[in-house]
């Protein structure tokens, strides 16, 4: 092959005598080859200096980039730390991977304009959490396919977890021992920010907004079950998922006099739930006599350390790949409701 220009994708099928659809496979969908046919051509495409199908080229041909956008409710940074989040970019990259596909991570917290723009050579979008403007979607190329995971769009599909049902089955599990001082930490549920205690002239989300006001139902529905007034449980809000945000009203609540202080907390997300756990440790309180605490999500952290959380297993990973599945026509993309577990552990036996 001549070494004075670039070697294409025709000059590398003639070489080893295969057609140009096989090269392709070897490069964007190596499920379409067997191991040893793709092992051979990627080896010949490096000795000859083969880097792979021009990505620019065939998006101008075919109108396809082979990138899917993923919109993040959160900046990269904290999506990327958080366990959940990690998870379920975790299933979509999977799927990605086996097809050939390229990952876009995109914030919804960056500047306004630069979502659309940045968006806009990806053939899909998954749309991932609460975002802090719903501007943003009528922004976003309404021919290309969208599947929200964890938050509701009109007229798309969207991934979910049975978020009621499973808060009222580990609330009704907690309330089965008697409890003077239940109280529910809440995560991101207030129409203005709110990192403390809920008053009463604190508005909350609309269930449409966010997955978090189907968890407080189940919680109530619990309470309402054990005779309690749902009106009468204290409730805090956190603003973000992390230990930082979470230690100033948890210790807000853990210092409280004894006789106030609750001897239930329902909590949100393991990471609230291993932030009450670290802190009333500190104080010598004990867990479960003198405080019981239940968290969700079920992240590894909370079932390896002692005393293990007592919490609701989602399965993130898969989450992500039934959401990249629909995104690129793999399987119908009808909206789903993942079934979670209950995991009874030390801190809420």
């Amino acid at each position: 092959m001549p070494p004075s220009r670039r070697i294409t994708l025709k000059d590398l099928a003639r070489e080893l005598d295969v057609s140009t659809a096989t090269i392709s496979n070897a490069f964007n969908r190596p499920d379409q080859l067997s191991p040893k046919l793709r092992a051979h051509i990627l080896s010949e495409a490096q000795r000859v200096g083969y880097s792979g199908p021009d990505a620019r080229a065939r998006s101008l041909r075919t109108g396809r980039s082979q990138i899917i956008a993923v919109i993040l409710a959160e900046t990269l940074t904290y999506s990327l730390n958080d366990a959940v989040a990690s998870e379920l970019l975790s299933g979509i990259a999977e799927v990605l991977d086996t097809r050939g596909h390229t990952l876009l991570l995109l914030s919804g917290r960056q500047n306004a304009a630069s979502v659309p723009g940045a968006s806009s050579i990806a053939d899909g979008f998954i749309i991932y959490g609460l975002m802090p403007s719903l501007k943003l979607f009528s922004d976003l190329p309404p021919e290309r396919p969208l599947v929200a995971v964890d938050f509701n769009i009109d007229d798309h599909a969207a991934v979910h977890i049975d978020n009621e049902p499973a808060c009222h089955a580990i609330a009704r599990h907690a309330l089965k021992t008697p409890t003077r001082r239940p109280a529910v930490i809440n995560l991101r549920l207030t129409e203005q920010p709110c990192n403390g205690r809920i008053g009463s002239d604190q508005a909350l989300l609309s269930a449409e907004r966010t997955i978090t006001r189907a968890r407080l139902a189940g919680f109530q529905k619990a309470f309402v079950e054990a005779g309690l007034d749902p009106a009468e449980v204290p409730m805090w809000n956190i603003e973000e998922n992390t230990f930082e945000v979470c230690t100033p009203v948890i210790e807000e609540i853990l210092d409280l006099p004894d006789a106030e202080r609750p001897d239930l907390l329902l909590c949100m997300s393991d990471r609230i739930a291993l932030t009450v756990v670290t802190l009333a440790e500190q104080r010598g309180l004990r867990i479960p006599e003198d405080l019981r605490i239940t968290g969700f999500d079920g992240i590894a952290e909370g079932q390896y350390r002692a005393p293990q959380l007592t919490t609701i297993r989602q399965d993130s990973t898969e989450k992500g790949r039934i959401a990249a599945r629909m995104i690129l026509g793999l399987e119908p993309a009808e909206s789903r409701v993942m079934t979670t577990e209950l995991l009874i552990g030390d801190t809420c036996p």
